[in-house]
């Protein structure tokens, strides 16, 4: 079985070809035009700029993904696409695409979340996490806890209450005067510090839910800066700290619901997968515990088509591409 999967939820604009062949999946083609460059000249994404891209790009993109896949258009089963969430510019890009390809070519339709996305770019060409299994999603905008029963059968366990990880990273790496995108900045320059020096919070590390909020770490960050700024403070030093702090919160959240729902398979996924410090001290953590950690390659961490065709192989969801509608707020209670 081919698919071809769409995703355009934000700034980035990608098509992919994936097959299944003996329950494996593998990357045919995997094509993405970004606009991050010109978002980086204003320091974050501007929904309407974004979306003028995408709508440059959408169409190229797909060809060199089906022609990069060295298959014809007769070879797709099936179309799945990103209908949600994200900016509605950007979605409507991709969703009204798909669906008028989906029409002319005659293929089914499946809508794909992409926050479960994501967690799908987990079966891509690796062996694949079991059920159950606890999934954390750290991206810009979503930090979420999910127990996985099965395939379209989870159970949304917390996610975070104001600023999500990633937008946590990109805020505090702003406050420094870092470029944007500014989680990878933090990681790099966290390599020359000492964690140890700064005392920052870990909000809701010991809270009885599997919720998180990193607010209050971006607002302590803020005051060290403004009241250290003409000290001659390192740099390095509080990027170290911001890093490990938000580190030490994910790993203490997820590894406590594996704990609670009995489970030893973890799997991450979203752009905040991509941190190796976060890698490399859950993978320790959970290796002391027994447990297996499944992390996607860092290419496929962040926004891809590959993640969105992946998913559409374990849906059961067809949609009419006349009803198909993009939603900017879809979350993962509604799969």
């Amino acid at each position: 079985m081919i698919i071809l999967g769409i995703e355009t939820s934000c700034d980035e604009t990608g098509a992919a070809v994936l097959q299944m062949r003996n329950g494996r999946i593998q990357i045919l083609s995997n094509i993405l035009a970004s606009s991050a460059p010109l978002q980086a000249k204003y320091g974050g994404i501007i929904p309407e700029q974004a979306a003028r891209e995408q709508i440059r790009s959408i169409i190229p993109v797909v060809d060199a993904a089906i022609s990069n896949a060295k298959c014809q258009i007769s070879n797709i089963n099936a179309i799945a696409v990103t209908y949600g969430p994200g900016l509605i510019g950007s979605l409507l890009v991709g969703v009204e695409t798909a669906k008028v390809l989906a029409t002319i070519w005659e293929k089914p339709l499946i809508p794909v979340n992409h926050l479960l996305g994501h967690f799908y770019a987990n079966w891509i060409e690796a062996t694949p996490p079991t059920f159950p299994c606890i999934g954390l999603l750290v991206s810009g905008g979503h930090t979420d806890l999910v127990l996985f029963k099965n395939h379209g059968k989870y159970e949304y366990l917390g996610g975070t209450r104001d600023d999500a990880s990633g937008e946590c990273f990109d805020k505090c790496a702003r406050l420094l005067g870092l470029p944007y995108p500014g989680g990878p900045e933090i990681s790099k320059l966290a390599l020359q510090g000492d964690a140890l020096k700064f005392n920052l919070p870990r909000p809701m590390i010991n809270s009885n839910n599997f919720d998180f909020s990193f607010s209050g770490l971006k607002t302590a960050v803020a005051k060290i800066v403004n009241s250290q700024q003409d000290t001659g403070y390192s740099k390095a030093n509080l990027a170290s700290s911001i890093e490990a702090a938000i580190v030490d919160v994910l790993i203490a959240k997820t590894i406590r619901a594996a704990q609670k729902y009995g489970v030893k398979q973890i799997m991450i996924a979203g752009g905040v997968a991509a941190n190796q410090k976060l890698k490399e001290s859950l993978e320790s953590r959970v290796k002391s515990l027994g447990f297996k950690l499944y992390v996607p390659p860092a290419y496929l961490c962040t926004d891809n088509g590959a993640m969105i065709a992946a998913a559409g192989f374990y849906s059961k969801k067809l949609t009419d591409p006349l009803k198909l509608q993009a939603d900017p707020n879809l979350s993962l209670s509604y799969g």
